[in-house]
């Protein structure tokens, strides 16, 4: 996200494939990972360093859900501003790369794949867009494709 600017809300119409944007960034600590783990995903390699070391990830890691809940704010605060927000209509190709860890540093990088005007409902158009959610070192860790309603500047 760049600080200290205004973000345009952009129509369909300022939209199209190929355009790239960033955000801002997102530290993980591990109380915040053991937090979200026991509420949403209580398994022991999200919630206990100590039994986390003899598992898959061989050590404390955020669940993937709460990397895409991060993923979600990034991208709603980011340079990306649909006039209408953000209003999904469905995700695709979700994958998760690497682990995330406590002190881990999350930013995104999207790029527009596709806009089109909706023929179902005139005024508005769908957006794709690829997400990818990268650590400090530009290390990717989750990647999905979602398909975003966004309002057409045009009413018809």
């Amino acid at each position: 996200m760049i600080r200290g600017r205004i973000m345009t809300k952009l129509y369909l119409e300022d939209i199209c494939a190929g355009q790239k944007f960033g955000s801002g960034e997102f530290s993980l600590s591990a109380e915040s990972i053991k937090e979200f783990a026991a509420l949403w995903d209580p398994q022991v390699f999200h919630l206990d360093e100590v039994g986390a070391k003899d598992t898959f990830f061989q050590g404390l890691a955020a669940s993937g859900w709460q990397t895409a809940c991060i993923t979600m704010r990034l991208f709603v605060t980011g340079e990306l501003q649909p006039a209408n927000g953000f209003i999904g209509a469905g995700i695709d190709e979700l994958r998760w790369f690497r682990p995330v860890r406590p002190e881990d540093v999350l930013h995104l990088q999207s790029e527009v794949l596709e806009s089109r005007p909706m023929r179902s409902k005139p005024g508005y158009g769908i957006v794709k867009v690829k997400v990818l959610t990268l650590d400090a070192a530009n290390q990717p860790v989750q990647q999905f494709v979602t398909s975003m309603v966004v309002e057409a500047r045009a009413k018809g």
